[in-house]
């Protein structure tokens, strides 16, 4: 029996030396990142950014493969499924981590127990944005006509259970009103019906939506975050209005499987740190309306708890609303 234990504690001992030096030797090889959306995007590209930043960084190539599928839920998925070795991570979003929980009738994961949260990153703010001759110049006035108008009007999305679909369920819940929604397969079809007048508004990432702000062809309402955005400065947000509770947003940040070795998660949220505090990066990601988050949010406890919060938010309008991945 003595024989058993000393065998069974030494094999343990060998266990912790090898995983320990795995953590010192690592990262040996490239890591992935999986953006679990197509290419192009707002998070594919500001995902790009950071993973550049991060190889140099680490001294080995951060690889971005894009995972679509489900809402972003496929990509997350292969993920939670991944060795938890550090070689396999996903920037996840609100979508993928938070309103799918609520969205999907049985999700592909759970979000809040299923990974290992590495950092925040960034956040980014949805706007308001009216068709060009929409007879409202800021928020009092669309929520007048609105509530007058409801019958009558449509807003548009990128999909139903999309962030942009969700922003604007909470526009509608905050103004009392029950508008009715034209999903479309993306943003981009959603926009230039807004453009052509064809629908009255859009709850839009912040991203896609100044080009057509600064160029004049959509109406400006309102930023539906707590603070303004460095990208669109001039333009208020709800509660700068009069109008509290109309917040929406995305926001982006990196998770592992769970069980990831505590120093590979440190390694990597060190890394993720190094590169939002890099002065070029941080003025690419501004370009895209992305806010990187302070420092005080960015460490993986806060992540996980941040998660949490995200996902009880988010499921009131979402079960109010009846919508659905």
């Amino acid at each position: 029996m003595l024989k058993k234990i000393v065998l069974m504690a030494a094999a343990a001992s060998l266990a912790f030396a090898s995983g320990s030096a795995s953590a010192q030797d690592y990262p040996s090889r490239p890591i992935t990142m999986i953006i679990p959306f197509a290419a192009g995007g707002p998070t594919d590209v500001l995902g790009r950014v950071l993973a550049g930043r991060m190889s140099e960084i680490l001294g080995q190539q951060v690889v971005v493969e894009n995972v679509g599928g489900a809402g972003g839920q496929t990509g997350s998925k292969r993920v939670e499924q991944a060795t938890p070795d550090g070689y396999t991570m996903v920037l996840g979003t609100v979508g993928t981590h938070a309103q799918s929980q609520t969205l999907a009738k049985k999700p592909l994961y759970d979000a809040a127990n299923d990974f290992t949260p590495v950092a925040l990153i960034a956040e980014v703010p949805i706007a308001l944005i009216a068709r060009k001759d929409f007879p409202a110049n800021n928020l009092k006035e669309f929520i007048e006509y609105s509530r007058a108008n409801a019958s009558k009007m449509t807003y548009g999305s990128a999909g139903a259970g999309s962030a942009t679909h969700l922003g604007c369920v909470v526009a509608n819940m905050v103004m009392g009103t029950d508008i009715t929604h034209v999903p479309y397969k993306g943003t981009g079809p959603a926009m230039q019906d807004l453009q052509g007048g064809r629908i009255d508004f859009l709850c839009e990432i912040i991203s896609t939506a100044k080009p057509q702000i600064d160029g004049g062809t959509v109406k400006a309402i309102a930023i539906m975050t707590k603070d303004r955005s460095p990208a669109l400065p001039n333009l208020a947000t709800a509660e700068e209005q009069g109008t509290k509770g109309m917040e929406a947003y995305t926001w982006n940040a990196l998770f592992l499987p769970k069980d990831t070795p505590a120093p590979i998660v440190k390694k990597l949220a060190d890394a993720a740190n190094q590169a939002m505090d890099t002065p070029a990066v941080k003025e690419r990601l501004a370009t895209l309306g992305a806010m990187i988050v302070t420092p005080d949010r960015r460490s993986p406890e806060y992540l996980a708890k941040f998660v949490k919060e995200e996902i009880a938010k988010w499921s009131e309008p979402i079960l109010k609303s009846g919508a659905q991945m």
